[in-house]
């Protein structure tokens, strides 16, 4: 027997949700939603300034140790990581530029040929 995935789905089948959700959902995040701003007793109360800074501050602090956290990921390469990926980067942009130069050519030269036969030349 197949177990079912989050969505009910088996696990062959295809998840279409974005990587940010996934890993969300491996982390134990499934079901955090945006935390709804409060509002006073009432009908259709709006928060009032002093809860919406509170809140604005909150999501400004969660957000910041987001990007700590998404900091702590980041690894800098070796120096010879570095050394080889520009040498190819540097051995691409040559070889694409030598294409370039000789399909340019070659329309030159087609595009001379035909203006003669025209008579345009």
């Amino acid at each position: 027997m197949e177990t079912m995935g989050a969505a009910g789905q088996t696990p062959d089948a295809k998840d279409e949700r974005s990587m940010a959700t996934k890993a969300a959902m491996v982390n134990g995040n499934e079901e955090q939603k945006k935390p709804s701003l409060a509002k006073r007793p009432g009908s259709n109360a709006e928060p009032n300034m002093l809860e919406r800074v509170t809140e604005s501050w909150k999501n400004f602090t969660h957000f910041l140790s987001d990007v700590r956290g998404e900091m702590r990921k980041v690894v800098t390469p070796s120096r010879k990581e570095v050394e080889s990926t520009t040498t190819v980067v540097i051995l691409a942009v040559f070889l694409f530029g030598l294409f370039f130069f000789v399909v340019d050519a070659i329309f030159q030269y087609g595009l001379d040929r035909l203006l003669k036969q025209l008579g345009a030349m």
